[in-house]
């Protein structure tokens, strides 16, 4: 609904102003008289959204009549000032004449300048944003050995230049929109036009302008939104605050989802194995990425299944192990009082505990309780007869290779699917555990990804894009884009035979 301006008194607008904005001190007005006319104009900006350089260049030309007009009279009236002005906005790439309070706020929220002259009832807005941001640095959650560095930044202009610099087509199109009733965050999303399915793309516009919100201050906020199934223990978007993740997935066909004031981005559809994968599995040789996404996979299993599968061999199948190791876990349990459950849930509370309060920590302190709080406790457990060594071993081993799962949030899906699971191997043995991985898979196949099957390419089976899954062939032969990602343009690496590349 429009908020049009009362009055074309200067001092009547300025008043209204400071009592909408509850007569906060960070809103700077700054009052100046022709000298050749003495009509009086203001300039309105909010301390810290702003470049005060450009502020005053800004403020400078819109003046510069005033110098113009000592040998030839340049302007004679407040109308020949406003259009004056208006032509200074227009030189500096912004020219926009505001008639709302509404549309006003959102200016100045940005980081322009308004200009308002005496007896005109419209005012002019000026592109002088700035003020302190962080620089681009490295990216902190996804540390990769080979490969760029960068990182995104809280700011949504800056995190777009990063990622059309790597991609330097006129087919990268952005799509921006504000979210947030009170916020009104910017929210821009990213795609290479003629590779994306447009069917992906239109739902994500559909789902984004339904949200409905006060405010909006992260892009987990949007995530939120944007999953289809919210009660599901897995992540259904992949998040990365590394330009050239972004890059590689908009190569492939997927959307990129910037939310302003926050490094990480979102990128959909999402498949499972994305979240195992690592940006730099494509900067190194096949054999070697292929290799580390064994292991990957192998400690995704023993995160998951470590302590129950010890749990449930312990206690319903002790044939399972050679009878030397079962006589060495019968002495170690001797003088343990509590059951193979109870003692796995304490060690597995007791290792949380530390890795939560060393995230928290400062870096330097964070890394030494961790350390140092595992080493003790653990010595500490054994020698008092809480827990048994193997158990110990069980739950260190579990807790380091949780930690070799690239993605943070599906990291944190596994650590509680775990404990799920130790309940169960507690009660009904491998048959428990055996019946649930059989729920747990059939789930993920029905989970969905804007419409995108979350178990691709395995569910449903895709023979092609098996290139890229578990394993990972030589670059050469992956001459396709994933399959149902990208439904169109999708041959991305063409044979030097003279003829497109097939892809098979």
């Amino acid at each position: 609904m429009m908020d049009p301006f009362n009055s074309t008194i200067l001092d009547d607008n300025l008043k209204e102003l400071q009592e909408r904005l509850g007569h906060s001190p960070d809103i700077v007005i700054r009052r100046i008289k022709s000298i050749t006319t003495q009509v009086e104009v203001a300039a309105v900006y909010i301390e810290g959204l702003i470049e005060k350089l450009r502020v005053n260049e800004f403020v400078e030309h819109a003046m510069s009549f005033d110098k113009l007009s000592e040998e030839h009279p340049v302007v004679t009236s407040a109308e020949d000032i406003f259009l004056y002005m208006k032509e200074v906005a227009r030189g500096i790439g912004e020219e926009q004449t505001l008639e709302d309070w509404d549309v006003l706020f959102e200016a100045l929220f940005s980081g322009d300048t308004i200009l308002w002259v005496n007896g005109i009832r419209e005012a002019i807005r000026g592109n002088t944003s700035g003020g302190e941001v962080r620089t681009v640095s490295d990216a902190t959650t996804q540390v990769a050995i080979r490969g760029s560095k960068e990182g995104f930044t809280e700011s949504i202009g800056t995190n777009i230049s990063l990622v059309r610099r790597k991609i330097k087509s006129p087919n990268l199109w952005v799509e921006s929109m504000k979210i947030g009733d009170v916020t009104q965050t910017n929210v821009s999303i990213m795609y290479i036009h003629g590779i994306v399915n447009d069917n992906t793309l239109q739902e994500l516009r559909t789902k984004l302008q339904s949200i409905d919100i006060d405010g909006i201050l992260e892009s987990g906020y949007i995530e939120q939104f944007l999953e289809d199934t919210p009660f599901s223990p897995f992540p259904t978007l992949y998040n990365t605050e590394r330009p050239d993740s972004v890059a590689g997935n908009l190569l492939e066909g997927r959307v990129a989802i910037f939310v302003d004031g926050t490094p990480f981005v979102l990128i959909a559809p999402t498949t499972f194995f994305m979240f195992l994968h690592a940006v730099e599995d494509y900067y190194q040789r096949y054999d070697i990425t292929t290799l580390i996404r064994l292991l990957r996979f192998i400690c995704l299993v023993i995160s998951l299944f470590g302590p129950a599968l010890f749990i449930a061999i312990l206690n319903f199948h002790q044939e399972m192990i050679p009878t030397a190791l079962l006589i060495n876990f019968a002495s170690q349990r001797e003088g343990v009082p509590f059951p193979a459950f109870i003692e796995a849930m304490l060690m597995e509370f007791t290792f949380e505990i530390i890795r939560e309060a060393g995230i928290r920590m400062p870096s330097p302190i964070g890394q030494t309780v961790s350390i140092i709080g595992g080493l003790v406790l653990g010595q500490a457990a054994v020698q008092a007869g809480i827990v048994s060594p193997a158990m110990v071993i069980v739950v260190s081993l579990t807790g380091i290779s949780s930690f070799a799962t690239p993605a943070f949030n599906m990291a944190l899906s596994i650590r509680i699917l775990r404990f799920i699971i130790m309940f169960i191997a507690a009660f009904m043995g491998l048959y428990g555990i055996t019946i649930f991985t059989f729920i747990m898979v059939a789930h993920m196949c029905s989970l969905k990804s804007l419409g995108f099957p979350y178990m691709s390419p395995f569910g449903p089976f895709i023979a092609e894009n098996q290139k890229d899954s578990i394993l990972r062939v030589p670059l050469k032969y992956m001459r396709t884009r994933p399959r149902l990602v990208s439904q169109k343009n999708n041959t991305r690496l063409k044979v030097n035979d003279g003829k497109p590349g097939s892809g098979k």
